[in-house]
């Protein structure tokens, strides 16, 4: 995939992201990549942004949600969380939770959990379990969902130790690809629909790190936030689903309820 139109000399993200969105905010910090840290501040608690002066970005990770800023002695975790934004070579007039300058451009993060990692990433991620890894291991991800056999799909989709990278709209769309209703109980999920329902996982998070590139990611979405099934043209269900009581939207005729 080619990138090179991503790295604009300012770039604003202000929806809530999920791992693809990250990828992307990867792509667009590459440039800083190897560059030195000449001024940092923020209002990050439990952080200390004077320890990243004078450092150089060695490399930038992600898993899942988190951007992985990796300088040579610690790495800092960022989680953009529900409301987060970031403004890369430009700022606001508010304060930014993580600003870190360079001798050219700037990144800046507002609303951000900002953390310090002092351990090896080995040791803290299993990146098997990022969807958008090319460590991902659906036949980890396959066993982790039968350890849990009550707990509905909806939930499940949500689990970051089981579907790193994965959010609202991947579990909605892909749940609806795959013709699973949100509150079935992985326990009564066929093998077959259950492992087609990961590989749909991730198809669906290629092609919306492909729609976000290109900015069309809502013109393709069939079902999150949307009002009428394209397969039976008829209104979608929306609910608040399982323990984690986010918005599914979801056709009792097409997705199939395993109870």
């Amino acid at each position: 995939m080619e990138f090179g139109l991503i790295f604009a000399s300012s770039s604003k993200n202000t929806t809530m992201p999920e791992g693809p969105s990250i990828i992307l905010l990867k792509e667009k910090l590459l440039p800083f990549k190897g560059k030195r840290v000449i001024d940092a501040n923020g209002y990050a608690k439990d952080f200390n942004a004077d320890m990243v002066i004078g450092k150089t970005l060695k490399d930038i990770k992600t898993w899942g949600k988190h951007t992985l800023l990796c300088f040579p002695k610690f790495t800092i975790r960022v989680h953009m969380m529900l409301f987060g934004t970031y403004r890369i070579n430009e700022h606001t007039t508010k304060n930014a939770s993580l600003h870190l300058g360079f001798a050219k451009g700037e990144i800046n993060f507002y609303i951000a959990s900002i953390k310090l990692i002092e351990q090896p990433l080995d040791e803290m991620y299993d990146w098997a379990a990022d969807i958008m890894s090319d460590a991902w291991d659906g036949q980890a991800a396959f066993s982790k969902l039968r350890q849990k056999p009550k707990t509905m799909i909806c939930d499940a989709l949500l689990d970051q130790k089981i579907f790193a990278g994965s959010g609202n709209i991947i579990k909605n769309e892909s749940l609806y690809r795959a013709k699973i209703h949100p509150e079935s109980l992985i326990g009564e999920i066929p093998d077959d629909r259950l492992q087609h329902l990961i590989d749909t996982v991730v198809d669906f998070g290629a092609d919306f790190l492909k729609w976000r590139a290109q900015n069309q990611l809502t013109k393709h979405l069939e079902a999150h936030e949307k009002n009428i099934c394209p397969r039976n043209h008829i209104p979608f269900t929306k609910k608040d689903t399982g323990k984690t009581k986010r918005h599914s939207y979801f056709c009792t005729r097409c997705q199939e309820l395993f109870d």
